[in-house]
């Protein structure tokens, strides 16, 4: 802008010049020396000698004849305006020189008006309009997730109290391991030993006072049947859809570890089946790299959990309702060769395997 604003002086002063180059050719040309006068002859006194009003005398004629000629009176400036005889007329050639040079100065007329009508809207009106004001830039203020204990990880120590099992349970519980143990003992030997002794009634209620949690009545039946699993040399120890059983202690312990990395409940979030651990879920099994299945205590379905922060209740791509449940359809799977949602197990140089399909 200020380039531009800087041409409208440029070109003031570049027509100041021109006028001033003119005016000094005129006065150069017409600047002469002082016409020298021939002597004027005196003239015979008249009578009566006293001066006559408006008669200009001899000296006053003398007067006049010895001052300088003034601008007007000298032959230059008189030239100029003296009517010329007229010239003969351009030819052809001329008069298109001419046309082109002239129509040259009025396309450079025509830019300088225009630069200067454009200079005049756009940059000289409401200057002070188009300055934006200033924009006050704020940071995005995100407001922290609200969290608070999740109480069910931190229960107050009761009285261990051993329950009582209902024998029909107990029954339903034991004729599916029969099922299972059948099974592999006639296709997984090595996986067969690996099955843990008869847990101990008081150990469970021991477990369920330190962790404020009541364990369902088919996973009570379950445990004292087999307390767990353990690994042997080169052997996994036996589990469901992937996982190892974990014994009662081994509960405990893993629950209370998941309850040290997680024992915060996130009040926006869409409960406690929908974070990644929550102090009521009940670990039974572990796959070795962070991934553990659970059971609800409350709803006392089976889910899952693994390491990168998801829980989900459709283990294997389906719904198991129960523990028991989980307990027969791998019996079921076992005898026909069927699958539990994508897992399938089969059984490998005397091991028990299982592939997601």
């Amino acid at each position: 802008m200020r380039r531009l604003i800087t041409s409208r002086g440029i070109w003031l002063a570049l027509s100041a010049v021109a006028v001033a180059v003119a005016a000094i050719v005129v006065v150069r040309r017409s600047r002469t020396r002082v016409v020298e006068r021939p002597p004027v002859q005196a003239e015979v006194a008249q009578w009566p000698p006293a001066p006559i009003l408006g008669t200009p005398t001899a000296g006053d004629r003398e007067l006049f004849a010895a001052r300088s000629a003034s601008v007007f009176d000298r032959p230059g400036f008189v030239r100029f305006f003296q009517p010329r005889e007229p010239r003969e007329p351009l030819d052809g050639a001329a008069r298109r020189r001419l046309t082109r040079w002239g129509a040259v100065g009025v396309v450079l007329v025509l830019l300088a008006v225009g630069a200067q009508v454009f200079e005049s809207e756009v940059f000289s009106k409401g200057v002070e309009g188009k300055i934006a004001a200033p924009r006050v830039v704020t940071e995005e203020t995100i407001e922290p997730v609200q969290e608070m204990p999740d109480l069910e990880c931190r229960p107050g120590i009761g009285e261990p109290r051993v329950r009582a099992l209902d024998p029909k349970v107990t029954r339903a519980v034991n004729r599916q391991w029969a099922r299972i143990e059948r099974w592999l003992k006639a296709n997984a030997p090595r996986t067969y030993r690996t099955l843990g002794r008869p847990g101990r009634s008081t150990t469970i209620a021991v477990a369920e006072a330190q962790m404020g949690i009541r364990f369902p009545d088919d996973l009570r039946a379950s445990l004292l049947r087999h307390n767990g699993a353990f690994s042997t040399p080169g052997t996994m120890g036996f589990g469901f859809l992937g996982n190892a059983s974990m014994s009662v202690r081994q509960i405990r312990d893993a629950w209370r570890g998941l309850c040290e990395i997680d024992g915060v409940d996130m009040v926006e979030s869409g409960g406690p089946r929908t974070e990644w651990w929550d102090g009521r879920m009940i670990p039974v099994g572990a796959d070795g790299v962070g991934d553990h299945l659970v059971i609800d205590s409350v709803r006392r379905d089976v889910g899952e959990t693994d390491h990168e922060g998801n829980m989900s209740f459709d283990p294997g791509g389906i719904r198991i309702r129960s523990f028991h449940a989980l307990l027969k359809a791998t019996a079921d799977a076992m005898e026909t060769g069927g699958d539990i949602g994508y897992w399938r197990p089969r059984a490998v140089a005397g091991e028990l395997g299982w592939d997601a399909g």
